[in-house]
């Protein structure tokens, strides 16, 4: 075989396919430079457009104050091709020094590498630092050598990102809710996140050679539409003193697993305040707003149910107050079954009015087998016509439903008649009971719990939620009337006496109820849990407020009544809302409320910072909204207090920045003093 002519073959064969190789590569140039659409490509290819998160709506509490709202974060960048190689080299050394004392991540000769290296590979978007920065940290990185010559001359670029805040810390905050970063939420934030979030804008970016998204033009194609704000129902000082109450009843026993405390104006049905406090998911034993207890937690709601029993036997004949009822030695057996008073030794022969104000379990019993042993159906219909079983669909999601079981279902027995008139066998949330109790307060008339009073754009309401009648009476008049009466009773002379008070009359009803668990309410060891309840309403005899505060025990051998433990609570929030309700002054209507004017006026100017952004700046005279915008953007966390006008602020106005992390302000209603028109 001739070698030569082997490698000569083999050479050519190699030479022919780099031919073919350059042909084709010369082709593909040409095709690319003459016959290529760019402008189908370039979209695809080069650019792409994001969107550009609007504005979140704040949640704003029955007088403007802010429950919760976005305050502006900010990412740091630098295009480093943007200098000239005089500014470049003149600052680098002195931002990198900046930049490593500031952040703290990296050392002056890595971020001048960094630098140096960007610039070379053309980088227009290099990010800095290892975390965003709020206003204040902006501001003082804008004097940073060579980012104070501004974005053209000196590269700085931000991207403002917002961040969620709650003014007033953890207050209601299982209501206010909150969205995390999966989009999984609760509460308000949740429920009402369409509206809060607004409508997204659309901005145009320029992809480089490193992966980085540049952002083309000062202002996007599409600008983003700010969310609505949602002004609440919630009232921020009887928020305050249904949780401090709530607080200082659980420090008393560590037995104890969570509570709800949930305050209601009675001629609306707006919610004033709702606490939840729960150890679910607390590692030390700490409570706090994991679980919403008044919306979602239907259990049997024990003796607070002998009100719907009382008003079913009222509605006949042959039933009053003063009728007399053989609550005998404490004892009654019926069905294989003994049903049981607190006292050892019996009530013996009582009326109506006493079996309620003692919470006797024989003598309702009794009652409800003796007037509607024979007719079941009646007693429970009446049930159904109280509106008890009644799905509120109210504004936050996870809203437990009631359950209240029917003659013929297949878990009705013998037992369920008599068990269902002292609170077992039926199982209501927290929210159902009250809501019931308020129609009682409101002669009857029974309304829809909410809370939300409106939607609003920059102070302008863009919808009203007015309050609904879900029953106009939910029995007669003289029945409400008796069961005032009754209820006025048991804080006067019966188990809620402890609470009675000379200076405004309450009433209502205590409650004390086993909680079953692992299908029993006794396990081996003699465990149990329980639930102590009060629900009632004050003024007694001109009801501006309905409340119920309810307490849930782990599992002890102890017992836990509603007169012992919820009825205090009650007590200690009733004389909160007395001391600044102005002698039990009528309320504001719902239209007086949404005419309340917001403090802050977005569209009017706004007072400027100070000149130097060193100080801290004048709020005195200033509404709470207008007061958080100027102290937040120079960089201020805001602890705020009262409502009205700024009145007082530490430190005071022109105290020096450095430093200092948080202002303290006190609001106050200032009196304008009138003009007197001389004659």
């Amino acid at each position: 075989m001739d070698i030569k002519k082997t490698i000569l073959t083999r050479t050519s064969i190699i030479y022919l396919l780099l031919v073919v190789i350059g042909v084709v590569i010369i082709g593909q140039i040409i095709h690319l430079q003459y016959f290529t659409d760019y402008k189908g490509l370039s979209d695809d290819y080069a650019y792409v457009q994001e969107e550009v998160e609007a504005n979140r709506g704040s949640i704003l509490a029955r007088d403007g104050r802010l429950l919760a709202t976005s305050v502006p974060y900010y990412q740091i960048r630098v295009d480093c091709v943007a200098p000239q190689d005089t500014i470049f080299e003149k600052n680098v050394d002195g931002l990198s020094k900046a930049l490593s004392n500031f952040f703290g991540d990296k050392s002056a000769t890595q971020y001048k590498q960094e630098l140096t290296n960007a610039r070379e590979a053309g980088n227009m978007y290099k990010a800095l630092g290892n975390r965003d920065v709020d206003f204040k940290e902006l501001t003082l990185i804008k004097q940073f050598p060579m980012f104070r010559l501004g974005a053209n001359r000196g590269g700085i670029i931000t991207l403002q990102k917002n961040k969620r805040q709650n003014p007033y810390g953890k207050l209601a905050y299982r209501t206010i809710g909150f969205i995390n970063d999966k989009g999984v939420g609760v509460g308000i934030e949740n429920s009402y996140d369409f509206y809060l979030k607004g409508r997204p804008g659309l901005q145009k970016f320029q992809r480089t050679s490193g992966g980085e998204r540049v952002p083309i033009g000062n202002a996007p194609l599409i600008r983003p539409e700010d969310g609505f704000d949602i002004q609440t129902t919630l009232d921020v000082d009887i928020q305050e003193a249904a949780e401090s109450a709530l607080r200082t009843q659980l420090a008393k026993s560590s037995v104890f697993e969570g509570a709800t405390a949930v305050v209601m104006e009675v001629e609306t049905g707006a919610i004033r305040a709702i606490s939840n406090m729960s150890t679910r998911e607390s590692k030390d034993g700490t409570y706090d707003e994991t679980y919403n207890y008044a919306i979602g937690e239907a259990t049997e709601p024990g003796s607070t149910f002998k009100l719907a029993t009382l008003i079913a036997l009222l509605e006949g004949d042959n039933v009053n107050l003063n009728t007399m009822i053989d609550a005998g030695n404490g004892r009654w057996q019926y069905a294989n079954t003994t049903f049981r008073d607190v006292t050892s030794v019996g009530y013996g022969n009582i009326s109506v009015l006493q079996a309620f104000a003692k919470s006797s379990n024989v003598a309702f019993a009794q009652l409800a087998v003796k007037h509607f042993g024979k007719k079941e159906k009646e007693f429970v219909d009446r049930l159904y016509n109280m509106k008890l079983r009644e799905k509120y669909n109210i504004e936050i999601l996870g809203e437990g439903s009631a359950v209240i079981r029917y003659p013929t279902d297949r878990l009705w027995s013998k037992l369920s008649l008599p068990m269902m008139s002292i609170g077992y066998e039926v199982q209501l949330t927290p929210m159902h009971t009250l809501t019931f109790y308020n129609a009682i307060a409101n002669g009857g008339k029974m309304m829809k719990p909410y809370f939300i009073e409106n939607l609003q754009r920059h102070d302008k309401i863009e919808k009203r939620f007015l309050p609904q009648v879900l029953s106009g009476a939910i029995c007669s008049k003289n029945t409400v009337d008796s069961v005032q009466k009754a209820l006025r009773y048991v804080v006067k002379e019966g188990t809620a006496k402890s609470i009675d008070d000379t200076r405004y009359a309450i009433a209502g009803k205590t409650g004390t109820a086993q909680i079953a668990f692992d299908g029993k309410y006794k396990d081996a060891e003699g465990y149990r849990k329980h639930q102590a309840s009060f629900v009632g309403f004050f003024p007694a005899d001109n009801p501006r407020y309905t409340m119920i505060v309810v307490l849930y025990t782990t599992k002890t051998r102890d017992n836990f009544y509603g007169g012992t433990w919820a009825a205090p609570v009650f007590k200690q929030i009733a004389d909160k809302i007395y001391s600044f309700s102005n002698d039990w002054n009528a309320p504001l209507t719902r239209d007086k409320t949404a005419e309340l004017a917001l403090p802050f006026k977005r569209d009017r100017q706004l007072p400027p910072l100070t000149s130097d952004g060193v100080t801290i700046p004048d709020v005195t005279g200033m509404g709470l909204k207008d007061a958080l915008y100027i102290l937040e953007r120079s960089g201020l966390q805001v602890k705020a207090s009262g409502m009205g006008e700024v009145v007082t602020q530490h430190p005071q106005a022109g105290t020096p920045l450095d430093g200092v992390n948080q202002v303290t302000i006190h609001l106050q209603k200032v009196q304008k003093k009138a003009q007197i028109a001389k004659n």
